[in-house]
């Protein structure tokens, strides 16, 4: 592949959240003008030239705290970036809000520590954190082998994360309520051998791999727990969603994509059986006026619940269950919404919606089918959701 630099490098520059939204901007045109989404999609990975063009762009910095020269961006603010970055690929967009994440992480550690594995605002941490493996204390540290599932990103990310179960003499570590610790290690991407796993229907240019460690020894220092409180103050690193805030962008950009595409692409189509241009058919308006109505929705309850959110950890305020409740729900119905809204689109335009080479709904379908199957984006959590709206305690550690 071929590309042109769209981000001058800007690692020793001070951007404000406004300048990493208009560079994200540039990015997105720039792949959506050489059609490039298509190739990332082939490849089953983003290439390592747009991986510095999103470097450059200070994507990645978007959670890094202003005491380190960092932007510190309010959820809303990161939600816009990765809207702006998914309208031109989902999987852009997907890979961004898990390595802006870098900021987040470095807030649960010791600041010298921090600081000495971050010597750089714009660098990129991948993994799962759900505690899948045991991970052993030994003097030190921890040993941890194990395999984890979705490392997107893993083989451009400048640090990989493992969600474990804390164990002492092979025996889970439990906390006061009983149940086991959960820790989040952290270690170089070449410290784990990644598998060649992400073959899918969607998020294909995610590069989503499993990956997976054999007596891998971690220092104490570079692990945490998200259930302990953050070592830095400040909205962003208030529990419980930190690492899920900006993840609607993803599906919003997708929608808004297949709209603006879709009023485009119908502008000259004609009925072949009536003759009928598609933009004077029922059937075609309606289409395009719910999309619009979805997406809009989706929209504005992610917005409304976000800044209602980022007003009570502005001031210390506990949220009302309503309030955490609308956060989650306003997620996925963004997601939903999306997957609802590519579907619609892709009957509306018809046969030619199948050549993934001749128009991006192919694409958009399958990366929002795939995106809806995330926890955040399935329905299935609803149940915990409606649990907390009836008086009952969050079954999530997110929630």
């Amino acid at each position: 592949m071929t590309s042109t630099k769209a981000i001058a490098p800007q690692s020793g520059q001070h951007l404000s959240g406004s300048d990493i939204l208009d560079n994200a901007r540039r990015l997105a045109a720039m792949v959506r003008e050489k059609d490039l989404a298509a190739e990332y999609d082939r490849l089953r990975s983003l290439p390592a030239d747009v991986v510095e063009m999103i470097r450059d762009a200070g994507i990645m910095r978007m959670n890094m705290p202003r005491t380190w020269g960092g932007p510190e961006m309010t959820s809303m603010e990161q939600v816009e970036v990765i809207e702006a970055l998914s309208r031109a690929d989902a999987s852009i967009g997907w890979c961004s809000f898990i390595w802006c994440d870098s900021g987040i992480y470095s807030g649960y550690l010791d600041d010298a520590v921090a600081r000495e594995m971050y010597p750089r605002l714009d660098m990129a941490t991948s993994g799962w954190v759900y505690p899948v493996a045991p991970a052993h204390r030994v003097e030190g540290g921890y040993r941890v082998s194990g395999q984890w599932m979705f490392g997107s990103g893993s083989t451009h990310c400048d640090w990989l994360v493992a969600g474990c179960v804390e164990m002492e003499n092979d025996q889970p570590v439990l906390s006061d309520g009983g149940k086991p610790l959960w820790r989040i290690l952290m270690a170089r991407p070449d410290e784990y051998e990644i598998l060649d796993t992400w073959y899918t229907t969607g998020l294909r240019g995610t590069g989503s791999n499993d990956y997976r460690a054999e007596d891998l020894f971690v220092p104490a220092e570079h692990t945490f727990s998200f259930l302990d409180e953050a070592r830095r103050e400040g909205p962003l690193w208030a529990k419980p969603d930190t690492l899920l805030r900006k993840m609607s962008g993803v599906p919003l950009g997708v929608a808004a994509d297949a709209i603006d595409t879709a009023i485009a692409l119908l502008a000259d189509k004609t009925d072949r059986i009536t003759g009928v241009p598609y933009r004077d058919t029922p059937r075609v308006q309606s289409a395009i006026a719910e999309a619009q109505t979805l997406l809009g929705g989706a929209r504005s309850y992610v917005f409304g619940s976000l800044e209602a959110q980022w007003r009570k950890l502005e001031t210390g305020e506990a949220m009302t269950a309503e309030e955490r409740a609308n956060v989650w729900l306003a997620r996925t119905n963004a997601f939903q919404a999306g997957r609802r809204v590519t579907s619609i689109l892709y009957d509306a335009i018809g046969g030619s919606a199948i050549y993934s080479q001749k128009s991006p709904f192919d694409r958009h379908l399958r990366d929002m089918q795939t995106a809806c199957q995330h926890l955040v984006g399935q329905t299935k959590g609803y149940e915990l959701v409606g649990e907390i709206l009836l008086g009952g305690e969050a079954q999530h550690p997110m929630l």
